[in-house]
């Protein structure tokens, strides 16, 4: 993993952008400015700091979020440490923490034509993690329940007072499940990397290819 030195803003100020054109005492938008407007709030979106705002109205669940997995995330999870890039190094430089990567496993796509030979796409993660794929869904099934139990234990070595650090990507609540599920089978010390890899590169570390916890 290489180490790099990334400038970064301190913060974003939101504007807000108007654009009208004045017809015989109505106001109306052209089709171009229409598309205007739609790209700069897309690019608005996009940028982590606006992410982090909207996140900021995202309230906590009782329960696990079970669709829709792809979608801003609350800033925070009851229980849990939530972290960012800058805390997610030193945790790795420390060594103690387990970083535990819940990204979803590509499902084999059915009815493939006769003969086609199916390649999981690789999957890119922090050096060092640990990919348990499919673990952040909302209702697990007992057979992907067992599958993260007991993974969860070995890495850990049936230490529940060990930092394990839950991460995937930015806006995935599949990390936020996952991280509240570690909480409620009695592991105390959980971190949230809410941002995962997305922060992880921009901040100028490196993406290693990794594959699943067999």
């Amino acid at each position: 993993m290489s180490f790099g030195v990334v400038q970064r803003s301190s913060g974003v100020r939101l504007g807000c952008v108007t654009a009208v054109s004045v017809t015989t005492g109505a106001f109306s938008t052209s089709a171009r400015t229409r598309a205007w407007i739609a790209a700069a709030v897309f690019v608005l979106l996009s940028t982590p700091h606006i992410s982090a705002a909207i996140a900021g109205d995202v309230p906590e669940l009782e329960g696990y979020r079970t669709d829709d997995y792809r979608a801003p995330v609350p800033l925070t999870l009851k229980g849990a440490r939530t972290i960012d890039a800058d805390d997610a190094e030193k945790i790795v430089r420390e060594g103690r923490a387990l970083f535990v990567d819940v990204y979803p496993r590509a499902k084999k796509p059915p009815n493939l034509p006769k003969g086609t030979i199916w390649r999981d796409p690789t999957h890119m993660s922090m050096k060092g993690a640990h990919w348990l794929p499919n673990v952040g869904y909302g209702v697990l099934s007992d057979e992907f329940e067992d599958y993260f139990k007991t993974r969860l234990a070995t890495l850990t070595e049936n230490d529940p007072a060990r930092p394990v650090v839950f991460f995937c990507q930015r806006n995935c609540w599949m990390s936020w499940n996952a991280a509240k599920r570690a909480l409620e089978w009695g592991y105390t010390d959980v971190l949230w990397f809410s941002e995962g890899t997305d922060a992880w590169q921009e901040h100028g570390f490196d993406l290693v290819k990794v594959e699943p916890v067999p």
